[in-house]
């Protein structure tokens, strides 16, 4: 694989950006009274706590936290993505010296419903977070606004200059703008569990703050060529430009790939004369049970997982020459993230009552 691929080196695996939803997001920001943006990290409600470090949570584990009670326990929530404030900090002033992560849930169907996806922003400095609820606003016929949930595993994320791009597995990727972040006027003891827009007040499964899709990154595959399933994204900055990296799980080896789509600088794909875009390089060389990669001075460092019970694996290397790190981190591991100025590598877990957030000395790997 090239440290600098070309754009449009592989052809068959394309994804298509649809239309950004501005009149809906407009119409969505008048209703609630503007935009809070990054102003949620002033508003963060719920306490994380640190956790000890030990064996139990893995051998290459040197930092951990987890979320409150109820969040570790939650059985219709579950974290998936993880990314950091790296890639943004930049471009925002809201983020100046601040560290944030923020990750992914999908919510499972409990009698009968679903409540789709959220990301959650949390400050390793005061260690506050808070949810906020992925909603794709519609207007209909008539002109009435109405939301509905976002449907995705959001499996991984990857959060690039204002733009947070959530995998979405054979759909592709959707793309929200953290600029976009709206709070529902109201306290957050008086919350409908409901998604909907009634008499001119929203209600959003007992969310405080919504953040709505701008636009989907459609997959397609060309005739004889097998689908991507984007399963995890992370950013890769070994190349030029910067590529969003884009990875399947699969429980075989043979269907485990990693994708390269170069980026613009702003944070969107780069995309070609007939709006598509298509990856600048597609490795075959993947591991079976892929749940994150991240890819570093040209190494990269990948979560392997096993069960809800036994520990997971990280492997480090190239394709073909991949060095494995046994018992590396709790059970459950899911996406990774490279945080540049610490050099450490995070990822978090799933499972209820095993949900932590552990970051890895990349050093030691």
């Amino acid at each position: 694989m090239s440290d600098a691929p070309a754009p449009g080196a592989v052809r068959g695996l394309r994804l298509f950006r649809t239309d950004e939803n501005v009149r809906e997001i407009e119409a969505l920001a008048e209703l609630l009274g503007g935009r809070a943006g990054l102003g949620v990290l002033d508003d963060l409600k719920f306490s994380a706590r640190r956790s000890l470090v030990g064996r139990l949570l893995g051998r290459r584990v040197s930092a951990a936290l987890t979320w409150n009670r109820h969040d570790r326990r939650d059985p219709r929530w579950w974290p998936q993505g993880l990314t950091t404030s790296a890639g943004a900090s930049a471009t925002s002033r809201s983020l100046a010296n601040r560290r944030i992560l923020a990750a992914t849930w999908y919510s499972k169907s409990i009698g009968g419903h679903g409540h789709g996806s959220r990301v959650s922003f949390l400050d390793l400095d005061t260690m506050r977070y808070r949810h906020v609820l992925l909603v794709i606003p519609e207007l209909d016929v008539d002109g009435s606004l109405q939301l509905r949930s976002v449907d995705i595993h959001a499996g991984g994320i990857a959060w690039v200059g204002p733009w947070l791009h959530i995998a979405a597995t054979t759909q592709g990727f959707v793309s929200a703008r953290v600029d976009d972040i709206m709070r529902i006027p109201g306290d957050d003891d008086a919350e409908p569990d409901a998604l909907n827009v009634s008499g001119g007040a929203v209600s959003a499964f007992s969310h405080r703050y919504i953040l709505p899709v701008r636009f989907a990154h459609q997959a397609r595959t060309d005739t004889g060529h097998r689908k991507l399933r984007y399963s995890f994204l992370s950013v890769d900055r070994d190349s030029d430009p910067p590529t969003l990296l884009a990875g399947e799980y699969g429980t075989d080896r043979a269907i485990s790939r990693l994708a390269h789509f170069p980026l613009q600088p702003r944070g969107l794909l780069v995309t070609g004369s007939d709006g598509w875009s298509d990856p600048a390089s597609l490795d075959l060389g993947g591991l079976a049970r892929m749940q994150g990669a991240v890819r570093v001075d040209g190494t990269y460092y990948i979560s392997v997982s096993r069960s809800g019970l036994f520990p997971g694996s990280v492997y480090v290397g190239r394709p073909g020459r991949f060095r494995h790190h046994w018992l590396a981190v709790p059970p459950g591991p899911e996406d990774l993230t490279h945080w540049p100025d610490t050099d450490e590598i995070w990822t978090l877990t799933e499972h209820p009552h095993r949900r932590w957030l552990v970051a890895l000395d990349r050093s030691r790997l």
